[in-house]
């Protein structure tokens, strides 16, 4: 039940839970104590709303920075990510493989105040070695949605009477 829960809440965190009751066959009340639980196990981390800033008007700018760090004696890399991470400007980090250890996206106002995060707050840490930052120009699929206008996908299933 759990999988099949996950599979409809990752493409729509709105669903009714009647509704995804009924979809996954099964009791409303077994799908709420699923949720929670999985909630409190943080197996569900949150709910997002995927917004296109372009369309709306509003100027935003993403990176996609590429860092290569030092990991700290017993901690791996995950004391250097928790140190990223807690920036309010960072949205995601993740570790990787290849020439980099930790890819790290964030969004500022303006190119000066993303270039000013990576000089003055990400490079200044000591177990950063270099950084790489690339600006993302236009998203055309984020998180599994297609961000052009006109390619809008209607997942109802069609009935007749």
């Amino acid at each position: 039940m759990r999988e099949k829960i996950l599979n409809y809440i990752e493409k729509n965190s709105r669903i009714d839970i009647s509704e995804l009751a009924i979809l996954i066959g099964e009791d409303e009340v077994a799908v709420m104590n699923a949720l929670e639980e999985m909630r409190l196990e943080h197996i569900i981390c949150g709910y997002h709303t995927l917004i296109n800033w372009e369309r709306a008007g509003i100027e935003k700018v993403t990176a996609m920075i590429e860092v290569r760090v030092t990991p700290q004696r017993g901690m791996g890399f995950d004391k250097v990510a928790a140190h990223i991470y807690n920036y309010p400007e960072v949205q995601s980090v993740y570790l990787i493989s290849g020439g980099f250890d930790l890819m790290v996206t964030l969004e500022g106002k303006t190119l000066r105040e993303v270039s000013g995060f990576v000089t003055d707050k990400l490079s200044t840490i000591d177990s950063v070695l270099s950084t790489k930052t690339n600006f993302i120009l236009k998203k055309y699929k984020d998180h599994g949605t297609i961000m052009v206008k006109g390619h809008e996908k209607d997942d109802r299933l069609k009935v007749s009477l």
